[in-house]
């Protein structure tokens, strides 16, 4: 991929946009990787206040005219082109370097921080009956998008890290991360991308209106309590739609708990009739509620998850799923893994090229059941001659707090 970065009064029509420079806020598009075919787009870009960007030359159709007219202005000025030139390598080694992974996780961590005291406040408007604009989510999607552009598995991650006081509100900001990390591995077009992301934060809006006795029980739901959650579907597409919001984020509420095989609800619809943005859904919901603590149950290992799911026939769009597992790894960050050394390790990087072969922390013997000094491993290098046997369950280890050692 040949990515340079240019200022903004370099742009062409044929560029392909990798990523715009700042906050999702300050642009006006829902993704920040798209090809500059429209002279307006410039003009919205530098009337957004962005001065800088990343340009993907191999995926850009820039006409002969524009190349002859760039090539001219380099000619006219070397001196300045040079000095350009200097400075953009400069800034690209600066800006590899602020893309770490650690670096990234810090940026998921301040945004979940941030979207929290949004998502409480839109639960809260409607639990006082007050009317909610699904526009105004716009900037959070935004946002997470951004960050799952940049590198989706840090806020997929830390989306996932969440305690059962927080998990009404920030289930929803992972759900959505899933959504538009799912959306971009399928290669759904910008539209409906922007609609995945915008269901994925709004599909249990209905929660809102539960019980708080029930909602927030710490343990397990009796039938009878189950029954009334379980209208928290029809409750929260209701409420989309009173609010205006489009179709297909009323549909994603309401039928994400659909399955193929007909057993879902609420409606027990057949699968040619499940939207693919519900299919979706589906698997992100369920993929985040069981990888996440809650009061009455410890978070289910990412890995052995993602196993577990593969095996419910008739639950959901098997092509859908096998996408999901490309978005978020076989090996999610975090993930507790044995290697073939009989040592554990903690996943803290995916690998570019293999779902296998993620970077990992190795800390503990298995053979002498106990602590090992620190190791560092990548395992799609080439003289790596490790490799994973396969995850493990921390609590059969009694391992707390893994977290510490990826965040």
């Amino acid at each position: 991929m040949a990515i340079k970065r240019i200022a903004t009064s370099e742009l062409q029509i044929g560029m392909y946009i990798q990523k715009l420079g700042g906050s999702w806020i300050q642009h006006p598009f829902v993704r920040s990787s798209f090809l500059l075919t429209e002279p307006n787009d410039i003009k919205r870009i530098k009337e957004a206040g962005i001065k800088e960007l990343w340009i993907d030359d191999e995926k850009g159709e820039i006409t002969e005219a524009a190349k002859s007219s760039d090539s001219s202005q380099k000619t006219d000025s070397p001196t300045a082109q040079q000095t350009t030139t200097d400075k953009t390598h400069s800034e690209i080694k600066a800006s590899d370097a602020s893309s770490s992974i650690e670096n990234e996780i810090e940026r998921a961590r301040k945004l979940c921080q941030d979207a929290k005291p949004q998502i409480m406040s839109m639960f809260n408007d409607i639990r006082l009956g007050k009317a909610i604009d699904p526009k105004t989510t716009l900037p959070l999607v935004g946002e997470i998008d951004s960050l799952v552009q940049r590198n989706s598995a840090a806020i997929l991650s830390v989306a996932r890290l969440k305690t059962h006081d927080d998990y009404t509100y920030m289930h929803s900001v992972a759900v959505c991360a899933l959504m538009l990390s799912l959306a971009n591995q399928m290669g759904l077009d910008k539209e409906q991308t922007r609609l995945a992301g915008i269901g994925g934060l709004m599909h249990d809006l209905g929660k809102a209106a539960m019980p708080l006795d029930i909602l927030n029980k710490p343990g397990k739901l009796t039938d009878a309590e189950y029954l009334i959650m379980k209208k928290h579907t029809i409750v929260g597409a209701t409420i989309l739609q009173d609010s205006g919001a489009e179709a297909e984020v009323i549909d994603i509420a309401l039928n994400h708990h659909e399955k193929i095989n007909g057993t879902g609800y609420p409606n027990q619809l057949p699968a040619e009739k499940i939207s693919q943005l519900a299919r979706m859904a589906a698997i992100c919901d369920v993929y985040d509620a069981v990888t996440s603590e809650r009061a009455y149950k410890k978070p289910w290992e990412p890995a052995n998850t993602i196993r577990e799911m593969s095996k419910w026939d008739g639950h959901f769009d098997k092509q859908i799923f096998n996408s999901f597992v490309k978005s978020v790894g076989i090996y999610p960050i975090g993930s507790l893994v044995r290697l073939t050394s009989q040592r554990l390790a903690v996943v803290i990087e995916p690998a570019i090229d293999s779902l296998l072969k993620p970077k990992v922390k190795v800390f503990f013997s298995i053979r002498s059941n106990a602590p090992i000094p620190i190791q560092i491993i990548d395992l799609s290098a080439k003289n790596c001659k490790e490799s994973i046997e396969g995850p493990e369950e921390p609590a059969d280890w009694d391992f707390k707090s893994l977290e510490n050692l990826w965040l």
